[in-house]
């Protein structure tokens, strides 16, 4: 089963990336992507052994942004994929059956398009407005969610969806009771003053959900 968050690490240097990370483990959360966008290849290359080194000491799943041959290198849990990155086909011949593949989604034929390409799971968004991310995507909001997840119920697709984009502690009770599967964050958390704090509050938020669905 998979974590009900995930971790979209943020940073600018090695040093940010490392840091923002291994803080956000210590915090508690067990799902670990790591973005980021403007290194060089070697920065790249070190970041991701790194990280692979503290995911494996706190037991956590590492996923790679975009880089598909760097995730088979270093034997990454898995890899997340853009919508105008390497094709699932592709990644899943590189990486093999086991290993986790995610792919992004703006539209509810975006969804359907991943589900086609066997995804293990979607990150669909953006939720809101986000400085994270360059050449944002149109925004779903609430009913944007709702929408495409009454739409994949009607035709019986269930796959693990993750809302992305700008979502805060208030907003993943009403996010989360459209049906997606968990959340993915970065700025939230990455921000926050006490991290241990926020993963409790968003574990409760999530659960409140979960047993309020029953």
């Amino acid at each position: 089963m998979y974590s009900k968050i995930q971790y979209i690490s943020q940073g600018t240097t090695v040093s940010e990336q490392l840091t923002n990370i291994e803080k956000v483990l210590d915090a508690g959360c067990d799902w670990i992507q790591l973005r980021f966008k403007n290194a060089t290849e070697n920065e790249l290359i070190n970041s991701a052994e790194s990280v692979k080194k503290l995911c494996e000491k706190y037991k956590a799943t590492f996923i790679v942004n975009d880089h598909v041959e760097l995730a088979k290198k270093i034997n990454a849990d898995g890899v997340h994929l853009g919508l105008q990155d390497t094709s699932i086909k592709n990644a899943r011949a590189i990486l093999g059956s086991k290993k986790i593949i995610g792919g992004t989604a703006n539209t509810l034929n975006d969804v359907l398009k991943r589900v086609e390409e066997k995804c293990d799971y979607i990150g669909l968004g953006p939720f809101a407005f986000t400085i994270t991310k360059e050449k944002l995507s149109p925004v779903l909001g609430i009913e944007g969610y709702q929408k495409i997840m009454n739409e994949l119920q009607k035709i019986n697709i269930s796959i693990p969806i993750y809302a992305i984009g700008g979502i805060e502690l208030e907003d993943v009770e009403s996010i989360v009771n459209t049906g997606v599967y968990g959340i993915a964050v970065s700025g939230l958390i990455t921000h926050h003053n006490n991290k241990r704090i926020l993963f409790e509050q968003l574990n409760q938020q999530l659960n409140a959900v979960i047993k309020h669905s029953r």
